[in-house]
């Protein structure tokens, strides 16, 4: 169980309805206290991320769990904006998408990502891999404040 002085904020840039409400019944389930943000675009991301317009208060996430196929501004050009940016390069961010292209997978290390998870389609699964991602991310792995 994740302990309460290492909860974090984790910001989940996602369009799809159906994989928003399994992350959110991922972090019920195994009653994740971290607390779950949700934007369905890469440009209500970075506004968050940079706390502009209506995420003025938006609070710094200690992790991102990024689609690759958004619209607007798609996961690619979100990863590529984040680690080029001085103030968020240092936030981790695990792509979590459907595509499991070797051209995706290489891309999104050559641009840092910190790791690349395929959704599985199964509901169990899909609820093993975000504990899995939190456990790692929250109990195993030292985050910067």
């Amino acid at each position: 169980m994740t302990d309460p002085l290492h909860e974090i904020d984790v910001l989940l840039v996602e369009d799809d309805p159906g994989d928003v409400l399994m992350t959110q019944e991922a972090f019920e389930h195994h009653k994740l206290r971290n607390q779950l943000h949700v934007v369905a675009d890469g440009v209500e991301a970075l506004s968050f991320l940079r706390r502009e317009g209506e995420y003025s208060d938006a609070p710094r996430p200690g992790l991102i769990l990024l689609d690759l196929n958004l619209p607007r501004k798609d996961g690619r050009e979100v990863l590529e904006e984040v680690k080029n940016d001085e103030t968020l390069r240092s936030i981790p961010v695990v792509v979590l998408t459907t595509s499991q292209a070797e051209e995706d997978i290489l891309r999104s290390y050559n641009l840092h990502a910190n790791a690349y998870v395929a959704k599985p389609v199964d509901f169990e699964r899909f609820i093993e891999v975000i504990r899995q991602i939190d456990d790692f991310f929250v109990s195993v792995v030292k985050l910067p404040r």
